[in-house]
């Protein structure tokens, strides 16, 4: 992690521990929030006030203006402790890159690099004890940002609440996923805020995500806006095929969230030799390689799930079922690839993983 300058700020620990409530063997994502949270305000141009506080709920005014018009910002990252009980964070600089890249899509000010890392690290380094020690587990990190100008008018906010809070996680799916192919909604659109980690892409995912679930179908695989032909993510991933020995993913255009797993993916990939191509990918081409037998795996890649094999992907009114998960070496071995990177295990030839000063 390159160097930034550092800042101090006050913490306050929280007299009132809910750690030993936890029950880690049965974690569900997202549903449990461990005991301290970040917390740095921007007014007139400033970020003033940093600090760690015990978990809590915040008060806004009802005029907040993030509530009414959307100006919002999230990341998801993870922390792991690795077998020599090392604290580790992985790939955090690109984790600032892409939520200051949405920031300026969205208008909001960038984010301090020493304000993101030097809280992440001061959180984690609080909150380890509530990293689980169990397989498939991590302490999942959510930095976000809102406007909070009490101020009822389309413009830019003057003020933002920058936050962090964190929370232990089992994964973010169990197995493998049945999809439907998404030919009528759209996640996003040339021009829009399709690259950006902003709230209103997930809330637009809602009713079409349910209209799928109704059906049976964990997942979407969301096409182009313009004629429904071509890929672009798999409901809050992205999306990759492996065709003929070729690894195949929907190319950064604009509507797309460029994503770290992605990345990472990709990286490793080529570096293995693998024949890596990033470029559309029509659903024409996907069924008429699952019909010629040369379609050997399709997967979502993202932070929360790391890897998430499909099984099915549906389409009008056909099932196309893919090979069993122990046949799909490339997936498999990636996926253990990067696990065992985030945990501490091997080289980090990357150097990728962020390893917290104790």
């Amino acid at each position: 992690m390159s160097a930034s300058k550092a800042v101090n700020f006050p913490i306050e620990r929280t007299q009132h521990s809910r750690l030993s409530e936890t029950d880690f063997s049965n974690l569900e994502f997202g549903t449990v929030n461990s005991d301290h949270m970040f917390v740095v305000d921007y007014k007139k141009g400033e970020w003033v006030d940093p600090k760690i506080i015990p978990f809590q709920n915040i008060s806004v005014s009802p005029a907040c203006s993030s509530l009414h018009y959307g100006q919002t910002v999230f990341e998801g990252m993870k922390a792991f402790r690795a077998p020599n009980g090392d604290l580790l964070v992985f790939r955090p600089e690109k984790h600032l890159e892409r939520m200051n890249n949405s920031n300026r899509r969205l208008c909001i000010p960038e984010i301090p690099a020493e304000y993101f890392y030097d809280a992440i690290d001061a959180l984690v380094k609080l909150d380890q004890d509530w990293i689980p020690n169990q397989e498939g587990c991590s302490l999942y990190l959510r930095p976000f940002i809102f406007a909070n100008d009490p101020f009822i008018g389309v413009k830019p906010s003057s003020a933002y609440k920058f936050m962090i809070f964190t929370c232990p996680v089992a994964g973010y799916y169990k197995g493998t996923v049945k999809v439907i192919i998404e030919s009528d909604f759209v996640r996003a659109s040339p021009g829009g805020i399709g690259a950006a980690k902003t709230g209103g892409n997930y809330a637009a995912s809602l009713l079409p995500a349910k209209l799928a679930a109704d059906k049976g179908y964990q997942q979407i695989l969301w096409t182009d806006s313009k004629e429904h032909k071509y890929f672009e993510e798999s409901g809050t991933m992205n999306l990759m095929f492996v065709i003929n020995d070729v690894l195949i993913t929907p190319s950064l255009d604009g509507s797309i969230l460029p994503g770290i797993t992605r990345d990472t993916i990709l990286t490793i990939a080529k570096d293995w030799g693998v024949k890596v191509e990033e470029r559309r990918v029509s659903v024409e081409e996907v069924i008429t390689a699952f019909n010629n037998g040369t379609l050997q795996d399709a997967f979502g890649t993202g932070t929360a799930a790391t890897i998430t094999q499909i099984a099915e992907i549906h389409h009008n009114g056909k099932d196309m079922v893919l090979p069993p998960v122990a046949g799909r070496t490339l997936s498999n071995k990636l996926n253990q690839t990067i696990v065992d990177l985030k945990n501490g295990i091997g080289e980090d030839k990357y150097n990728w993983v962020h390893r917290i000063k104790k």
